[in-house]
């Protein structure tokens, strides 16, 4: 166990957490210009683009590059100086460190390190858009990105499928429409959805529809600036045990899982396990034995 008091005089420097504005920039905090201005380093992912953001607030502190092509080198960098006593404020390019941008490795590293990680709250666009989407704001999951990959896309959005809580991601303009339809091939068409565009800035917009609505919409209009995508969660979720047909032979079951590739005592016990039975009870039916012989499958 650690115990992290984040304010009581230290030895060590503080890593400080500064979200900064995902559009427009009046929503930076004074508390979080304030630490900028206090910190002796900031570590950046884009120092271009943060230096922007410093010389809208009058901001003179010293930048590093930290980003998810430098993190190896950078992290050892930033915990000496951390150790000797440095002051370290971390931002990403918009919203919060870590959420889908830097941050989270050189947390870890501070934990471990016993060096304080203080948090600042800000911005954020999946929290902006859901509580203006009309969906359930909670429970929620947060996803992020789905991977670009189509396949592997395709299995990630299998693996929510039934899951309750509104679905939160992201997505770049140029991969919206092949993202949506696969939403709607893998959750469903009418499934209730919200495209939020250019949150905080000058053409905010909130398309609210089903998927099949949206994927239609993304497949026939210009798709310009940067989405966040809410969908419904499943309001009846069924588990695999919903699927299990109890008149169901046990050995053709047994049997069914064998071909789709588990292996025989793997598919037995997702069967016990199913029909909540003993593993040893399912192994005797399934291999026609007596109640006196032993299953050598058992482990006790």
């Amino acid at each position: 166990m650690q115990r992290q008091r984040s304010f009581q005089a230290e030895t060590v420097g503080r890593l400080y957490l500064v979200p900064t504005p995902i559009g427009n920039l009046d929503d930076m905090t004074f508390r979080a210009v304030k630490t900028l201005k206090a910190v002796d380093l900031i570590a950046a992912e884009d120092t271009r683009n943060t230096q922007k953001l410093l010389n809208h607030f009058d901001i003179t502190t010293k930048q590093i590059s930290f980003h998810e092509h430098n993190t190896q080198e950078r992290i050892p960098q930033l915990l000496a100086k951390l150790q000797a006593g440095q002051q370290i404020a971390q931002v990403s390019d918009a919203g919060m460190p870590s959420i889908s941008d830097p941050g989270h490795e050189l947390v870890v590293a501070c934990a471990q390190a016993q060096i304080p990680v203080v948090p600042l709250p800000g911005a954020n666009a999946g929290l902006t858009a859901l509580i203006a989407s009309g969906l359930a704001p909670q429970p929620f999951y947060f996803y992020g990105f789905l991977d670009r990959k189509p396949k592997d896309q395709k299995a990630e959005i299998g693996e929510l499928a039934q899951r309750p809580e509104t679905l939160i991601f992201y997505e770049a303009p140029h991969r919206l429409k092949k993202t949506l339809a696969n939403l709607a091939a893998g959750l469903g068409a009418e499934r209730p959805a919200v495209l939020c565009r250019e949150l905080t800035k000058r053409y905010e917009e909130f398309l609210r529809g089903s998927l099949s609505e949206l994927a239609d919409w993304a497949a026939t209009d210009t798709v310009r600036g940067e989405f966040v995508v809410l969908v419904g969660g499943n309001p009846h979720p069924t588990t695999e045990e919903d699927t299990v047909d109890l008149s169901e032979p046990i050995p053709v079951q047994v049997d069914r899982l064998i071909a789709a590739g588990e292996k025989p005592n793997a598919a037995i016990k997702e069967v016990a396990n199913l029909r909540h039975l003993k593993k040893q009870d399912v192994y005797r039916v399934y291999h026609h034995l007596d109640q006196e012989q032993e299953d050598p499958t058992d482990e006790r």
